[in-house]
């Protein structure tokens, strides 16, 4: 038996609070009639939400997986193959520690891929490869999880060839080998899950370029959703907390974009802001991808859940705080949600010279 602080998970917690909420609204505002009746539409939407659903069998059915590499993919591309599932499972580079994993420890069930999500023949490469697999089974689901972070920082820091590459990845490439692979899981009657970020929901300081690629993603995704409901596709989205996946903490990649980024930017901006500046913000995100957590398991957890529940949810929040962070952003007044995520991002304790030499004129 369960103890009762196992039951009481965060976002249960959460939900008994905003019920409270709820039912002193009503008790204020409304009617009893109507007072009794929407908060029973609210208790049955929390029992519904907290109650385990319905797994779907797996046999003969086939996920295809993007960004197995490392991460999220690699972990899932594990998952799948150990519940039975045929992987197909992409990888940006053949002979990466990751791939050379997946052909050791995974099933002759799993077949790898490579595919870089710039390239249109890498992904009609795949389509070709999917249909050939898929002859008698059939797609079952489509796992977008491949994507790039390539620059935390100012969003008048950040280059363009950041904005483009961030998108290219991220929102076009996602969305080309999502309509390839749509005949295919429109046939099955198949899932889309796609892991996002929560940037793309709310504006993080210093994550202008990566957020507007996810914030893209996002918007087709839910489009998507509305259009292939008649096919009989459930689109879903994955919003993963802070995690340590990939190259995303790998100092010396962050290093190395450090450098680029110093070489390319306008002799104007570098005397605005200062080379110092630049440097505290990259080890402000250093730091803060050191308490990043290792334990990928919430995110694989939702993503095996979206693709096999019989009614999966819409949006999955996987993390520690996010169902917080989501009420801060969403029902706060600006001036609550916008210093809570300055609190968050915004901890330099260098100012941009420009900005030094205002305070220096204002102190004499």
């Amino acid at each position: 038996m369960c103890s009762p602080a196992a039951l009481l998970t965060p976002a249960r917690l959460l939900y008994l609070v905003l019920l409270v909420l709820l039912q002193w609204l009503c008790h204020t505002y409304l009617p009893p009639a109507l007072s009794i009746a929407l908060l029973s539409v609210a208790c049955c939407g929390v029992i519904g939400m907290s109650a385990p659903g319905k797994a779907l069998p797996v046999a003969g059915k086939t996920v295809f997986v993007t960004g197995c590499d490392t991460g999220f993919g690699n972990a899932v591309a594990h998952k799948f193959d150990s519940l039975g599932f045929q992987v197909i499972a992409s990888v940006l580079d053949m002979s990466s520690p990751g791939a050379k994993e997946l052909r050791q420890r995974c099933s002759a069930r799993l077949t790898l891929v490579q595919v870089d999500l710039t390239k249109a023949e890498d992904i009609q490469k795949a389509l070709q490869l999917t249909r050939t697999l898929t002859l008698e089974t059939g797609l079952w689901a489509l796992v977008n999880n491949a994507g790039i972070c390539v620059h935390f920082g100012d969003a008048e820091l950040s280059l363009m060839s950041t904005y483009r590459g961030c998108m290219e990845v991220n929102f076009f490439g996602t969305l080309e080998i999502t309509k390839a692979l749509l005949p295919l899981l429109r046939c099955s009657k198949g899932r889309i899950v796609t892991v996002s970020s929560p940037a793309g929901d709310h504006s993080f300081p210093f994550l202008a370029a990566y957020g507007s690629s996810k914030a893209a993603l996002n918007r087709v995704m839910d489009t998507l959703r509305h259009e292939l409901k008649p096919w009989g596709i459930k689109v879903c989205l994955i919003q993963p907390g802070c995690f340590k996946t990939g190259r995303s903490y790998d100092y010396t990649s962050w290093e190395y974009q450090h450098k680029y980024q110093l070489a390319n930017l306008t002799e104007e901006l570098l005397q605005d802001y200062g080379e110092e500046y630049l440097s505290e913000t990259m080890r402000l995100f250093l730091d803060y991808g050191r308490t990043a957590c290792e334990d990928l398991s919430p995110v694989v957890d939702s993503i095996t859940d979206a693709v096999i529940a019989e009614h999966p949810k819409t949006k999955y929040l996987s993390g520690r705080g996010l169902g917080l962070m989501y009420f801060i952003g969403g029902y706060m007044p600006f001036s609550v949600s916008d210093s809570f995520f300055r609190a968050v991002f915004l901890n330099n304790r260098v100012l941009p010279r420009a900005l030094q030499k205002q305070h220096c004129s204002t102190d004499e």
